[in-house]
This record gives structure tokens, sequence and C-alpha cells, in this order.
């Protein structure tokens, strides 16, 4: 006599029945799946929505920008860009716009009965009137420097610098120096530029005049078209000091954005270490769950294995079973995980990205999960001798 086949309809029948015979277990169990899985989606899901996001947001920056600042002279110290850098860098051939600050020896302050040494981390910068515009920065209140009151005791404030100074509108004086200077604008926050969000800008000529400043730019800014970086990038210390070109330094800001990317992605790889150590101990849960299953059903056994089953189906049972128990698991966790993804992102106002193949690697890592955790409590099932499963 030939043993009857089971369908595979037959086996999701069988292994499903087993699970509802003990759904607390069976619900305990699937959560350690399912917290592993999880994580797992989570952390890639939020990594790419914030990566999606940078993506954008140096889109709309642009990558064509550079920076030009001092370095050092052969002997160590530090070197000055010549008074006439900027003009310089503006006449170079594909460079559509250049702009310029330079340090000035001053502390910004609300009032004069603040000490100087409280600085609140800002700095007052002379800068030239096409700074705004090579930087692609807006202004919140107020108005850019323009050719009048870049002459004038006037200043506007960086995003961050306004923040700390807790100015909020303008028309309102800070101290710099021994005298006053009147906020004429407020500007927007700008990703590229840090070191100008938080600083106070007064013309060029204005901090020559009131504040001693000694006309040599600090960081000179420049644009040009996508496709003329590389060959303007090379040019720049010629340009610049063509004298020293080797006490040039160019970067560019959008370069330092990428490597904040990248040192998320190491972070996020430590995150998914974890959300698969949390996996792996659900799996452990799941063969132990499996495990305590055989034990507790050895006359169900006994009983199958008399009326015919074979090792092999009863082998089959059991490993289906572990698979269902790791995949109610996995469906729940990919559910949270995506969940969690798309709050977090909203909540931060980034575009919500789960990559395909991470829900599909949850899937394959849920099954793969179910098999191992399965393939000895099913061998262990099927050892089992009809007359000793029933007898005991």
């Amino acid at each position: 006599m030939k043993p009857a086949r089971l369908s595979p309809s037959d086996v999701m029948r069988v292994g499903a029945a087993g699970l509802r015979s003990r759904p607390t277990r069976v619900v305990l169990s699937a959560l350690g799946i399912a917290i592993g899985i999880a994580t797992m989606i989570a952390v890639i899901g939020i990594s790419s929505s914030s990566r999606e996001q940078l993506l954008r947001q140096l889109d709309q920056l642009g990558t064509n920008m550079l920076t030009v600042s001092a370095g050092q002279t052969l002997f160590g110290q530090q070197a000055k860009l010549p008074e006439n850098a900027a003009g310089m860098v503006g006449r170079m051939e594909h460079v559509q716009t250049a702009g310029a600050t330079g340090s000035v020896q001053a502390t910004v302050r609300r009032t004069a009965h603040i000490p100087e040494a409280v600085t609140g981390g800002l700095a007052v910068q002379a800068a030239t009137i096409p700074l705004l515009k090579t930087l692609e920065g807006g202004v919140a209140q107020g108005a850019w420097l323009n050719a009048a009151t870049a002459r004038q005791p006037a200043v506007v404030l960086g995003a961050k610098a306004a923040e700390r100074l807790g100015i909020t509108r303008t028309g309102v004086r800070v101290w710099i120096g021994n005298r006053w200077f009147s906020v004429i604008g407020i500007l927007n926050p700008m990703p590229l530029a840090p070191e100008v969000e938080r600083s106070v800008l007064v013309g060029f000529p204005a901090a020559e005049t009131y504040l001693s400043f000694d006309g040599h730019p600090t960081t000179i800014y420049e644009r040009s078209s996508d496709a003329a970086v590389p060959a303007v990038r090379e040019a720049l210390p010629r340009t610049v000091n063509p004298e020293n070109p080797n006490e040039v330094e160019v970067s560019r800001p959008s370069d330092a954005l990428a490597a904040k990317a990248a040192a998320a992605g190491a972070f996020t790889s430590l995150l998914l270490g974890l959300g698969a150590v949390a996996l792996l101990v659900g799996g452990v849960g799941v063969a132990n769950t499996m495990v305590i299953s055989v034990l507790e059903r050895r006359k169900e056994i006994g009983l199958r294995r008399s009326l015919g089953a074979t090792r092999g189906q009863v082998r089959v049972q059991f490993l289906a079973e572990s698979l269902l128990l790791s995949a109610l698991g996995g469906v729940a966790g990919a559910f949270l995980g995506t969940v969690a993804t798309v709050a977090y992102a909203v909540s931060r106002d980034w575009p919500p990205v789960v990559p395909p193949w991470a829900i599909g690697g949850a899937v394959l890592a849920t099954l793969l999960i179910g098999t191992v955790a399965g393939i000895y409590p099913a061998m262990r099932a099927a050892r089992l001798s009809p007359t000793v499963a029933l007898t005991v």
C-alpha cells in the first residue's frame, strides 16, 4: 500500500491547526521574530529616508559651490588671502558668482554690560555684497547688505546668531567692538555654510572703518556650472595667490554633507547588527516552542503514525508549523517597521522611504529562521515510534 500524499494546502492546514491549539505561546514566540524584523526594517527605512532627504537637499543647494580659504605657509604660520582675491575669483572663466567673508577681531553682545568673554560661539565677519547670491541664501526678515548699508554700522545676522542673541526682528541694536550696530536683516538657515549661520555680518567697508578690519578675506565662496567644477577647482589656488598657490585650500561644502551620510550609514550598520541579534533570539524562541510542542503532542504524533502517516509527512507538518510561526512574526514585524519608518519620517518632514529589498529580505530572513528553527523539532517528531508515543 502506498501512503496518501499531502498536498501543499493540506500541509498548510495541518500546520495552522497545530498553531491554533496554542495561541498564547504562538503570539509570544512570533513577537520575538516581529521585534527583530521591525527593528531591521525601521533602521533601513529611517536611514533611507534620511539619505533621500539629504539627496533632495543637495539637489536644491547644488554641488557646484567651492570654498577657498587660507592655508599655512612653509614655516607653519597662518597664511592670508590677498585683498583682491575675491575679485580675481569672480573674473575667472566659468565662475558665475563669487562672494567672500573676512574674520573680524571683535565680539558681538546684546549690550556693553555683558563681558567680552561671553561670545556665545558667535563670530563677527565682514561680508561682500555678492555673498548672499553665491550662497543662494534668503533673508527671513529685513534686507541684505547693499552699497549703502555696507558702509554703515549695520549688520545682518545668520540664523543661529539671531537665535543665540535672542533677536527675532530687525531694528534692534547689538554691541560690537565699542559701538552700537543696527540689525537690518536676519538670514534663513544655510546648510552649506554653517559658519555663516553662526556669524554677524558687516559690510567690508564698514568693518574697515569701525572695526579695524585689515581687508583680507578669510573664505571665498564661488559657484560655477557643474561641468566646470573640476577645472575651476584646479585653477583656483593659482588664481587666488599666484605667488604661493600652496598656501590656498579649496574644498566643496557638499562633500561634508556626503561624508555625514556615510557616517550615518556606519551607525546604521551597528543598528542592523542589533536587529539581527533580536532576530536570532526570536529564532531561538521559535525553536524552543517547537521542541516543547513535540513533547506535548507525542500522542498525536503516535496516532497519526499508526493511521498511516509517514515520517516524512510528520516532518513536513512540524516544519510547516515552524515556517508559519516565523512568517506570522515576519509579516507583523514588516508592518510595524514600515509604520515606524513612516511615522518618524513624517515627524521630521522627510520623504518616507522603505526599500522593497528590505521587505523582501525580511521575508527571506523569516523563512530561513523558520526552517532552521524547525529542522530539529521536525526530525525529533519524525523519529518517534508510534507504539512508544501512544504509551507515553
